[in-house]
């Protein structure tokens, strides 16, 4: 298949899977309050190590949302009303098409050549943000709304009125058998009600990603609908010690645009107290992406790296106020590289143009730290020694064309992971 034809088609199914859903109907009177709706009861309060204090702030927590383009968001007063709180990122980009490999980039600093929604386990030795949080004893959790158990590891789960509300591709953490093999890490991916115990008892972790349903994040409904879920959701909680301080950073983003064939900016805004006073109400024009979140986290606490789209400057800029704080140097990127190729980028989940699972490079990240080696990693099969992509999926007259095209678009992954801007035709 073509890129064009790709992203074509890509766009038609993406646009076609979103149906116009009902009201939003709060499923209790207030976030902090359990429900049977969330299905999974709660285990209790999370079991945190000592606070580990970071250079600008002490907790991260990510909230996403799904399929939107930039002005979409901006048009909507929710939105609005939340972004003269804190900080708009007007050039912040998804790194990818579907959904699921932006999760997988967001906490692994790579989706591995992924352009679909289907079920994946990335091997264990191949590391994500806990080893580095974890390096630092750092706490961290995920909340998934509607999964049934702690560490649930199913494709999805449908409630008992016949919906299917919670999805495996869009909990990162859990697509990682780093995490997902470990009895102890996999019980931190927690649900919803989980949520509402832990910030009664204030004991959230440090780092959280945080992932809503497939109604409540505008994926099976419209942005308009996931408007009002956070309407419903978030403001309480912004005005909750236990949730937000003075030392915490909150990121609102969306995974990727509706539309494949526009670049991938979505809408994104920090909020939290950490934002200093003089910043709120303001606008951020520099590039970011998702990888711009591992980046900031290591700069904050001074970690180490993936080797992955983390240490390559182009694509993760560090937010800007963190930066100047922590003396990162971000780089102003005018060029901003398309980051919609959906199906063209080689990695061992993609079988146009297959390459085994790499080693990570050697670099520097947003922190000072060494790159995160996992145990049983091959060093010796990495970005400068892989094979020419295959395509397993060839046919005897198409797969030369597949097959070079492939090689080019390696040959350009190669030069963006030096720090070079690529320009993807």
């Amino acid at each position: 298949m073509s890129v064009i034809a790709a992203l074509a088609l890509g766009a038609l199914v993406e646009t076609a899977s979103a149906a116009v859903a009902p009201t939003f109907t709060a499923p209790a009177p207030a976030p902090t309050d359990t429900t049977p709706f969330y299905v999974g009861a709660s285990n209790g309060t999370i079991q945190n190590s000592p606070l580990v204090p970071g250079k600008v702030f002490d907790r991260f927590i990510q909230i996403w949302l799904e399929n939107t383009n930039y002005a979409s968001a901006a048009s909507l007063p929710e939105f609005q009303a939340l972004s003269t709180q804190g900080i708009t990122l007007t050039s912040y980009y998804g790194v990818t098409h579907t959904s699921e490999p932006n999760y997988l980039a967001a906490v692994g600093g790579d989706f591995w050549g992924l352009y679909d929604d289907n079920f994946v386990a990335i091997p264990s030795n191949m590391s994500t943000i806990v080893d580095l949080l974890d390096e630092k004893s750092i706490s961290w959790s995920e909340y998934m709304e509607n999964m049934p158990t702690d560490g649930y590891a199913g494709f999805n789960y449908t409630n008992s009125d016949g919906y299917t509300y919670y999805v495996r591709k869009h909990n990162p953490l859990v697509m990682y058998d780093s995490v997902a093999q470990n009895s102890t890490r996999v019980s931190r991916i927690r649900n919803f009600n989980d949520f509402a115990v832990d910030v009664g008892n204030n004991s959230l972790s440090q780092w959280i990603f945080v992932t809503p349903n497939l109604r409540d994040d505008g994926h099976d409904t419209t942005v308009a609908y996931a408007a009002q879920w956070l309407n419903y959701w978030l403001p309480s909680l912004l005005n909750d010690t236990n949730f937000n301080n003075d030392r915490t950073l909150i990121l609102l983003t969306f995974d990727e645009t509706e539309i494949y064939t526009i670049n991938n900016q979505v809408y994104s805004i920090l909020l939290g107290g950490a934002i200093p006073s003089n910043l709120r109400n303001t606008t951020d024009d520099t590039f970011y992406t998702h990888y711009s979140t591992l980046s900031t986290v290591e700069a904050n606490w001074d970690l180490g790296n993936l080797g992955r789209q983390d240490t390559n400057k182009t694509v993760s800029n560090v937010f800007s106020f963190v930066a100047e704080a922590t003396g990162y140097q971000n780089m102003n990127v005018t060029d901003i590289p398309l980051l919609n190729i959906t199906e063209t980028i080689p990695g061992p989940l993609n079988p146009e143009y297959w390459v085994p699972y790499l080693a990570p490079m050697n670099g520097t990240g947003g922190g000072s730290g060494a790159t995160f080696i996992s145990p049983g990693t091959n060093m010796s099969l990495n970005m400068n020694t892989a094979p020419a992509p295959v395509n397993l999926t060839a046919t005897m007259t198409g797969g030369a064309s597949i097959a070079l095209s492939g090689q080019r678009a390696w040959a350009a992954l190669g030069a963006a992971m030096v720090g070079v801007a690529v320009s993807w035709l």
